[in-house]
């Protein structure tokens, strides 16, 4: 029999809590001041009213005031002034529990939740109560009480405490609960970043580990470990393998006759090599009914369509008739996981069937621990796949092929046959004064490659890939003839 739950009406907490949270259970919430504690439990309250008939309790002990508290609120989009006292009420019981002690705090939450018909209490400040037990049996037999007091009247409570970060998850009250919860902001050098940990919820599985968290003018936006999400890729029928073109021709060639989609390829390559050129050509090929999007960490929306309408492509009309989304992230700042489930957001929202990420780089940059990327590209392209999207993703790799030097010396691929089922490697050779384009496909899954080094050129149609190996033989002969480039050549 499945146990009734109560959903926050935080996407990504729901998530991670496979659902929400038990109805009439009891839950600590736990972190230092600031954390976010207090703005949790009100976005709880008001989320529960206004997607349920209920009404919820906000019980203050030590903490701030009401009136400083709603102008702490008052601005975040959750808050409903309509809502207070009807819907919202507040009660502070610092008073009651100086005088009467924790038995009049029982009492008092007691009566409130009956007479209010409240189903979902926060109480604020529990540290103070602990502080009033005379002794940790006494402090036990409250919790059991406001046990109690939810089975009963089938009201989901919360209690936020700033008790010190070392008692999780191993205090005796914590035992008796039906969840526990910490928050909690961490420093990476000069960066930082929230952390929501679900150290225990009865009931049901939940997403453990470590998962990201902004506060901002909606409240907490809460963003699951991207790799713990999609660990299992969404359900659905595999579309038959089939062909997508690159769009440009002598790659397709390689290819064996384009990429087998929906699949995705790694296009590794040094800096100006022509990378983003070959993103433009590759979404120059959407439609209406297979519609684009061009995900970028370097370079703007205004800038693509200036690069794609000198060199004639269909992309230029894409981008501004919507056949073809763009989004643009700096890499200055940012939560890695926010910026996965945006990208996931706007495929599934969109229908998007060709995607080109440009590029990998930029997740690493904005990853505060980079082993993640990894496991987390490893994810979104599982996920990708059984979207039915078509992907390319770029990689940035100083790759460059010098007199005798081996053509794949200096190339770090280590980790992308995890992520791309096609490799297509881009680099320089220098000859005399002069840089030579080459592209060879590495690997492509299910598909006859032409196993060569070819010669490519930038014109003012884009990329051309000669028809053969003639021209990169003719360049590797003269490097490996014994010449060597002089300072100054």
């Amino acid at each position: 029999m499945a146990l009734e739950t109560v959903r926050s009406g935080i996407g990504g907490l729901d998530a991670i809590l496979q659902g929400g949270f038990l109805n009439g259970g009891v839950y600590i919430v736990q972190g230092e001041p600031g954390a976010g504690k207090t703005i949790l439990g009100n976005q709880l309250c008001y989320n529960h009213v206004a997607q349920t008939e209920g009404f919820a309790l906000y019980v203050t002990l030590l903490a701030e005031s009401h009136a400083r508290m709603m102008a702490h609120i008052g601005a975040m989009s959750f808050f409903d002034p309509e809502a207070v006292p009807d819907r919202v009420y507040y009660v502070s019981a610092f008073r009651v529990l100086e005088e009467e002690g924790l038995k009049g705090l029982v009492t008092l939450l007691r009566r409130e939740v009956q007479n209010r018909n409240v189903s979902l209490v926060v109480l604020d400040g529990l540290v103070a109560a602990e502080e009033t037990a005379g002794t940790p049996r006494e402090f036990k037999k409250f919790i059991h009480e406001v046990q109690t007091v939810a089975a009963v009247s089938a009201s989901t409570m919360f209690l936020l405490t700033s008790a010190s970060a070392s008692n999780i998850p191993v205090a005796a009250e914590q035992t008796m609960v039906d969840g526990v919860i910490e928050m909690r902001l961490r420093l990476y050098g000069r960066r930082s970043e929230r952390e929501i940990i679900v150290h225990k919820r009865r009931g049901g599985p939940f997403l453990e580990g470590r998962h990201s968290f902004l506060i901002t003018g909606d409240g907490l936006c809460v963003f699951p470990r991207t790799e713990a999400l999609l660990a299992r890729p969404t359900p659905g029928d595999r579309a038959p393998a089939f062909r997508v073109m690159t769009g440009v021709a002598g790659l397709d060639d390689m290819l064996g006759g384009g990429l087998i989609g929906p699949s995705p390829m790694m296009v590794v390559g040094p800096p100006g090599i022509g990378k983003t050129t070959l993103g433009i050509h590759f979404l120059g090929g959407c439609s209406a009914k297979e519609p684009g999007l061009f995900f970028s960490f370097y370079e703007t929306k205004d800038a693509i369509s200036r690069q794609a309408r000198q060199l004639g492509s269909p992309l230029a009309k894409w981008l501004e008739t919507g056949v073809v989304d763009y989004v643009w992230q700096p890499t200055t700042d940012g939560l890695i996981d926010d910026v996965a489930a945006r990208l996931l957001d706007i495929v599934r929202r969109k229908g998007i069937k060709r995607l080109f990420l440009d590029g990998v780089d930029g997740f690493v940059e904005l990853a505060v621990e980079p082993e993640r990327v990894k496991p987390l590209f490893t994810a979104i392209t599982n996920e990708l796949r059984a979207l039915g999207v078509t992907v390319i993703y770029t990689h940035e790799d100083d790759v460059c092929v010098t007199g005798g030097v081996l053509p794949l010396t200096g190339t770090h691929l280590r980790g992308a046959s995890g992520i791309a089922e096609t490799i297509i490697l881009m680099r320089y050779a220098e000859l005399r004064s002069e840089l030579h384009r080459f592209v060879s496909v590495l690997k492509a899954r299910n598909s006859h490659i032409a196993r060569t080094l070819r010669r490519f050129e930038m014109t003012d149609r884009g990329i051309v890939v000669e028809p053969d190996n003639a021209g990169a033989e003719g360049v590797l002969e003269a490097l490996q003839s014994g010449f060597q480039p002089q300072r100054g050549d």
